[in-house]
């Protein structure tokens, strides 16, 4: 089950204690795209999903392949 949450243009989400910031910088209407600013400790790993996704799934044809 997921936390879903409604932000406004310069709202933030705190995790972790504040440990990690998401801010909404931009909201784009037209498109329905917003565009986020996320603050971080360097050592945590923040990845698109899709790239995330496409990693793995590389990952799992060079193991086959080898």
């Amino acid at each position: 089950m997921a936390l879903v949450l409604t932000r406004g243009l310069n709202e933030s989400i705190l995790i972790g204690g504040g440990e990690i910031r998401i801010t909404v910088v931009r909201i784009n209407g037209g498109t329905e795209k917003v565009r986020l600013a996320i603050e971080a400790p360097r050592d945590i790993d923040i990845v698109r999903e899709e790239l995330a996704v496409e990693q793995q799934q590389e990952g799992v044809s060079n193991v086959v392949a080898r």
